[in-house]
């Protein structure tokens, strides 16, 4: 029996249509090395999502698979509700340098449980203080933030929230997003003919509000939409005249992605609470965590019999593996300049869609910050994004557009010549699509 026979046997890909496999069967990997997927045929594929975005450092680094065997000798896991050991002690205190007031870490496994912690968080904390009225959160229209149901209920994007609307919390949305095309847009230092709806909308549930959630500077699943610093600099302020709680979810943008540490960067505020996730490994084991605040931490901080603790555990919590792993990538990250790369890079990244753009003359609102760049499909070809997906993979790249925008988000690492081909690649792959 070959291999992909005896994979749709019996495995349920996520966030896939399984009938699709009856014409465009999934792809068989037989080894990846730095920006590139090779294939049990021998092909080549350029990875242009980062593997869904968390290949930060691309695959297979040397130093990350020595720092994984170097912790496997002394031990891979032990349960870290009353252990503790160097590694992850080494690991927090990297992470609490990240933001100047957020120095107590909360260890997870995915994404969305991270997304979970801190909203729960929030609301338990606001709960101990007698805040029993602030029981609502507020998330911006078009974001996402993970499949648990804390984390689908701040999600606003129908087609993964439709079907289990009845047990989602009721949450508002922001509207009126002041989007962007880059840091050169006049919207992106000032916002203020989009902030009135904004504010307006936002007192309206002042009262009730535990916290908003936003993916900063960035919506991921959204499309890859930017939007303004500004925006980001007012509601900060607002969350904090108003002691209403704000979370980023950093898990896509954080590490590098947006040409700082964190997105939050580009705005020079601080949340209440950091969701960490995907580059924190770059991408080896699962491993997400939040970084909130002495303040945060000391409410829950008292007797036993006071019933104050935050009860929420993840077996895999502190997982001694995944922390050796991010510890290194906090050191190649420095020792390669990463974040200082992705900067002098992203103008390049942003020209080649621009190129791209030109010579298909079928792509709209080209965007780009730190190393993302997307553009709009300006067709009405049904599922033209999935064709686009099934042309490139021939040619030699992993593209996976969201719906009709196609982007690219490749390893921060990613060399001038992988750019180009997958420039050259994706101007074939939309020309044998659309025309």
């Amino acid at each position: 029996m070959n291999l992909i026979k005896r994979d749709l046997n019996h495995n349920w890909h996520p966030c896939m249509q399984m009938k699709d496999f009856e014409t465009f069967p999934p792809l068989s990997i037989k080894s990846a090395e730095g920006s590139y997927l090779t294939l049990t045929n021998g092909q080549k594929l350029i990875d242009a999502n980062s593997s869904w975005w968390c290949k930060s450092l691309g695959h297979g680094h040397p130093k990350l698979k020595s720092a994984l065997l170097k912790q496997a000798e002394q031990f891979e896991h032990v349960m870290f509700g009353n252990t503790t050991n160097e590694t992850i002690i080494a690991l927090s205190e990297k992470l609490a340098e990240l933001s100047p007031n957020l120095n107590k870490v909360f260890y997870a496994s995915e994404g969305s449980c991270a997304v979970e912690i801190a909203l729960k968080m929030s609301l338990h904390a606001n709960y101990l203080q007698g805040q029993s009225h602030r029981t609502k959160f507020m998330a911006l229209k078009n974001g996402y933030h993970g499949e648990t149901c804390l984390a689908l209920s701040a999600s606003d994007l129908g087609l993964y929230r439709k079907a289990y609307e009845s047990i989602l919390q009721p949450v508002s949305f922001i509207d009126h997003i002041p989007y962007v095309l880059s840091t050169e847009d006049p919207l992106w230092e000032d916002c203020s003919t989009h902030w009135p709806k904004i504010e307006e909308h936002l007192n309206q549930h002042s009262k009730t509000l535990s916290a908003i959630i936003l993916e900063p500077i960035v919506q991921g699943a959204g499309n890859m939409k930017i939007y303004s610093k500004d925006f980001l600099i007012r509601l900060r302020q607002w969350t904090t005249e108003n002691h209403i709680h704000l979370i980023a979810d950093e898990i896509m943008t954080g590490f590098g992605r947006t040409g700082y540490a964190l997105a939050c960067e580009h705005a020079t505020i601080e949340p209440d609470f950091i969701c960490l996730g995907k580059g924190l490994t770059a991408g080896w084991l699962p491993m997400s965590a939040v970084l909130t605040s002495q303040n945060i931490y000391d409410i829950f901080y008292d007797d036993y019999a006071t019933h104050k603790a935050f009860l929420h555990s993840h077996t895999h919590s502190g997982n001694a593996l995944a922390a050796a792993i991010a510890l290194e990538c906090f050191k190649i990250t420095e020792e390669e300049n990463i974040y200082a790369s992705v900067q002098k890079n992203s103008e390049y990244l942003y020209k080649n869609m621009q190129q791209v753009a030109e010579k298909t003359r079928l792509l709209q609102n080209v965007r780009y910050i730190g190393f993302i760049a997307a553009a709009d499909l300006m067709i009405e070809v049904p599922r033209a994004g999935y064709e686009i997906y099934k042309n490139a993979i021939p040619l030699g790249a992993f593209l996976r557009p969201l719906g009709n925008t196609i982007y690219w988000l490749p390893p921060l690492n990613t060399s001038l010549s992988t750019l180009d081909e997958l420039t050259d690649i994706t101007i074939r792959a939309i020309q044998k699509t659309c025309l």
